[in-house]
C-alpha cells in the first residue's frame, strides 16, 4: 500500500480551478485531481495505490465540492490507507449499511404499492388492481400497513384475518394469498428475511380453520330484481316518514346512513343532485348522487312537507329517524326477510343481469371505492350524466317493471 507521492500539497488555487479548462487530471497534491472532462466538466478524484494496483476514487462534482472540501476528503483517504484501509471499500461499506438499513425501514403499505405496480401490467384489467387496492386498505392496512416489512410476524398477519376468517371466508382467502405476494416479493428485494408468516401449509392451517369448514357467509338478504318493481310500489303506499326514507333509499341505492340524515341543505333541486357530506359516507369522501325524476319528485314533496333541518325528523327535536326505522318498515311489510342494506345488493344485480352499464359506474354508484385512477377516469367528460342516465333507468324499472 502507498499513497501516490507528490512534491507538495495545495498546488491548485480556487481561481485556477474555476479557471482550468483542458481536459484530462489537474495535481493538487497528495493524490487529489481536478478532471475536466472533454464536455468541460469538473470533479474531484482521489488516486493512490493499494496492493500494487492503481485505483481512482471520486469525490464529487466540483460545483458542489469546493477545494477545500475536496482537500478535506483526500486527507481523510490518506489517513485511511496509512490505517491499512480502502478509502473506496470503507465508502462502498457505508452506503450498504445505509442501503439496508433503508430496505428494512420499508413499511408493508410501501412493499404492497411497489409489488402492485411492478405486476399490475400483466393483470388482466383495472378491476383487478382496485380488488387488490381496496381489499389491503381495508382489511391489512389498519393492522399492520406502517409496520416494516422485516417486522411483519404471524401474529400480525393472524390479526388481519382473523376477524374476517368465518364472515368473509372468500376474501379472506384472497387477502392472505396477497400479503403471502407482497411478503415474498420484499423477501426477493432482501427488505426481509426468514419464513413467510402468510404461508398457508404448514403453517397458517395450524392457527386458523379452514375455509371449507368455517360457516357460509351471510350476505345481506336481498330482494331479486325481478320483484324490485312491485315492491316499490308496496313501499310507495305505505304510511310515515320511515316508509319514505325506505322509497328514497331504493330509487338513490344509498345506504341507512347516508338517507337518515340528509339535510335541505345538501339537495340542488335546479340541478336535481344530491350532495352527500363526507363525514356520513363509509369512505369519508364526499358523493354526488344524480336524482333521478322520480327521486327528484320524492325529494321535492319532502321538502315542501316536512318541517326543520332533517328531511327525516325523529321523535325528538333536533334528530333523526332510528337506523332501525326502515327495517320496521319491511317487518311491518312481513317481509322479515330482507333487509334494507339488502336493496343495493338489488340494484347491483340489476345493473350487471338487465344493463351494458360499466360495472366501474355501477360501484361509484354505490359510492364503492374503485380506486382513484380509475375514478379519475371516469369523471372525466360526461360520467356523470351518464350515471344519471343509470340512475333514471334503475327508477324506470323499479316503478314500470322495464329494463333500462
Amino acid at each position: 500500500m502507498s499513497v501516490k507521492s507528490s512534491r507538495s500539497l495545495h498546488r491548485l488555487s480556487a481561481l485556477a480551478v474555476g479557471r482550468l479548462a483542458a481536459p484530462g487530471h489537474h495535481g493538487d497534491g497528495g493524490g487529489l485531481y481536478l478532471q475536466v472532462s472533454g464536455a468541460g466538466t469538473k470533479s474531484w478524484v482521489f488516486r493512490f495505490k493499494r496492493g500494487g494496483r492503481a485505483r481512482e476514487m471520486g469525490l464529487g462534482s466540483q460545483q458542489t465540492i469546493t477545494l477545500a472540501d475536496a482537500r478535506t476528503k483526500a486527507s481523510e483517504c490518506r489517513k485511511m490507507l496509512l490505517d491499512g484501509i480502502d478509502p473506496i471499500e470503507a465508502r462502498n461499506a457505508v452506503r450498504s449499511h445505509a442501503q439496508l438499513k433503508a430496505a428494512k425501514s420499508q413499511t408493508f403499505d410501501q412493499c404492497a404499492a411497489a409489488y402492485i405496480k411492478s405486476n399490475k401490467s400483466g393483470w388482466k384489467n383495472a378491476k383487478h388492481v382496485s380488488q387488490w387496492e381496496n381489499t389491503l386498505e381495508t382489511y391489512v392496512s389498519p393492522k399492520f400497513g406502517r409496520v416494516a416489512v422485516q417486522d411483519v410476524d404471524t401474529a400480525l398477519v393472524v390479526s388481519a384475518l382473523e376477524p374476517i376468517w368465518q364472515s368473509k371466508p372468500e376474501t379472506a382467502g384472497r387477502v392472505r394469498g396477497r400479503v403471502e405476494s407482497i411478503l415474498d416479493w420484499a423477501t426477493a428485494h432482501k427488505y426481509r428475511s426468514g419464513e413467510n408468516p402468510a404461508r398457508w401449509r404448514g403453517h397458517l392451517e395450524k392457527i386458523l380453520p379452514s375455509r371449507k369448514k368455517v360457516r357460509v357467509v351471510e350476505h345481506h338478504p336481498a330482494l331479486p330484481y325481478v320483484e324490485i318493481s312491485d315492491f316499490t310500489k308496496a313501499v310507495a303506499k305505505q304510511p310515515g316518514s320511515a316508509a319514505r326514507g325506505l322509497h328514497l333509499l331504493i330509487l338513490t341505492a344509498a345506504r341507512t346512513q347516508e338517507i337518515i340524515g340528509a339535510r335541505r341543505e345538501e339537495f340542488d333541486m335546479e340541478t336535481k343532485t344530491w350532495n352527500v357530506p363526507p363525514e356520513r359516507m363509509k369512505a369519508k369522501r364526499p358523493h354526488r348522487v344524480p336524482l333521478s325524476p322520480a327521486a327528484a319528485a320524492a325529494v321535492q314533496s319532502l321538502l315542501d312537507t316536512v318541517k326543520g333541518e332533517f328531511l327525516f325528523p325523529g321523535a325528538k327535536t333536533g334528530k333523526t329517524l332510528s337506523d332501525m326505522a326502515m327495517l320496521s318498515v319491511l317487518k311491518r311489510m312481513k317481509r322479515s326477510d330482507l333487509t334494507v342494506h339488502g336493496f343495493r345488493s338489488t340494484f347491483r344485480d340489476w345493473a350487471a343481469e338487465c344493463t351494458d352499464y360499466p360495472n366501474e359506474m355501477a360501484e361509484m354508484a354505490l359510492a364503492h371505492t374503485v380506486g382513484d385512477k380509475v375514478e379519475a377516469a371516469y369523471r372525466r367528460g360526461d360520467m356523470f350524466q351518464k350515471r344519471r342516465n343509470m340512475m333514471a333507468d334503475w327508477a324506470n324499472y323499479c316503478g314500470a317493471g322495464i329494463a333500462g
